[in-house]
């Protein structure tokens, strides 16, 4: 059984990573990209220890983020002592034109890894940057070796980059990484915020990614999200999000028969993600969330899915 990690040994984990990063990089400087999560924050926050002025942030804007998730990502890194060599890449339109026509889930996480990588080295080139940092953790190297999924930073990536890889928490769960952000004195919004997959709404839009259930599905991820902040139970869900299906339905409008997409609801309990349970929503706020997707233009019906982590796996894709 897994030991939980104290903070004693989380204040000595980083201690041990500061000093090893230093003996590593040198003089050199480091490219972090940025997704706004936990696992690269903390990334973020050892790296300013260990290097401070060497390390570049970049938050790339795939245009597969939640409604919202750029602005906060923004906010947050001005407000903190890591906007000094910080910038924002809007590559939304870039992301979609590669991944046109793809169905496969794991060839949307390697054009998804593929691209990221091809910005990133576009932009390190230009600064004369040849690190490059990535929140990697344990389960991701886990679940990538045992084909669970490729992981877009361990098996999406190219076999062949520019970069020296740097990747401090790739032996830590996520229970653990949120340890060492507390150890590091990270603010409670972002060792609190959800999980978010690498590959971003790319494997929650079943099938084919269109501009329509791409917009379709992050309108009824914030509709979740609203209703849950509502009552309170944001802080209690360990994860929770909507998925938009690639079936369609027959569902009523108006007194007229149509033909419109199915969303999932999906909620979990978990600790390390290696195993969750479905979390049980209460009716009452169900229906709502039910209610207020089903309004939504071309969506017929709402379905809720209970299954464990596993034989399921948290996300669809």
């Amino acid at each position: 059984m897994k030991k939980n990690l104290t903070l004693g040994e989380a204040k000595k984990f980083i201690a041990l990573k500061i000093k090893e990063i230093k003996k590593e990089v040198g003089k050199k400087n480091v490219l972090l990209a940025l997704s706004g999560g936990v696992d690269s924050m903390v990334v973020g926050k050892i790296l300013e220890k260990a290097i401070g002025n060497q390390l570049m942030l970049v938050h790339i804007n795939s245009g597969l983020l939640r409604i919202g998730d750029s602005e906060w990502i923004i906010k947050k890194i001005n407000q903190s002592s890591l906007k000094t060599n910080f910038k924002y890449v809007d590559a939304s339109k870039i992301f979609l034109k590669n991944l046109k026509n793809i169905q496969d889930s794991e060839k949307k996480r390697k054009i998804i890894g593929y691209t990221f990588i091809d910005i990133l080295t576009k932009t390190a080139k230009k600064n004369g940057i040849t690190f490059l940092a990535q929140g990697t953790i344990y389960p991701d190297i886990l679940e990538s070796k045992n084909n669970i999924k490729a992981h877009h930073n361990v098996g999406g990536l190219p076999k062949k980059m520019d970069f020296k890889l740097i990747e401090p928490l790739k032996t830590l769960y996520k229970d653990e990484v949120r340890v060492v952000g507390k150890a590091l004195g990270l603010e409670d919004d972002f060792l609190n915020k959800q999980p978010f997959p690498g590959p971003g709404l790319a494997v929650r839009c079943l099938g084919k990614i269109t501009l329509e259930r791409l917009n379709i599905l992050k309108k009824s991820d914030k509709i979740l999200r609203e209703e849950f902040d509502k009552c309170g139970l944001s802080k209690k869900v360990w994860q929770f999000f909507t998925i938009i299906s690639d079936v369609k339905r027959m569902g009523i409008n108006k007194n007229k028969r149509f033909s419109g997409f199915v969303i999932i609801i999906r909620a979990v309990r978990s600790v390390d993600a290696m195993t969750a349970q479905a979390y049980e929503i209460p009716f009452n706020v169900l229906n709502t969330v039910v209610e207020r997707i089903t309004k939504l233009k071309f969506v017929s019906r709402v379905v809720y899915d209970l299954t464990p982590k596993p034989c399921g796996t948290i996300e669809w894709e």
